[in-house]
């Protein structure tokens, strides 16, 4: 893994989060404002921050990829450190 790569992600505050009416799951990398945005094939959105690092990813359809279960699930999750792999 890159220098760029691993300051992402190491100290950094990624929450989780499922909006249940517009069924889009949504993990948010860093606490920083988007500037471009990329769909990916199949509904995954991933959005940069001004540095073209990846800021926050998106699942549209959430339910219907069994990513989540609406009736069963709605919750932000917080973690201030993230493993570097």
């Amino acid at each position: 893994m890159d220098q760029q790569s691993r300051k992402v992600l190491e100290g950094g505050e990624m929450r989780i989060k499922y909006d249940n009416e517009a069924d889009v799951l949504i993990f948010i990398i860093r606490d920083e404002p988007p500037v471009d945005a990329i769909e990916e094939p199949g509904g995954v959105i991933v959005s940069y921050g001004e540095d073209n690092q990846p800021v926050s990813v998106e699942f549209l359809n959430a339910s219907a990829r069994k990513l989540v279960r609406p009736d069963e699930f709605s919750v932000t999750l917080q973690t201030k450190n993230v493993a570097v792999i």
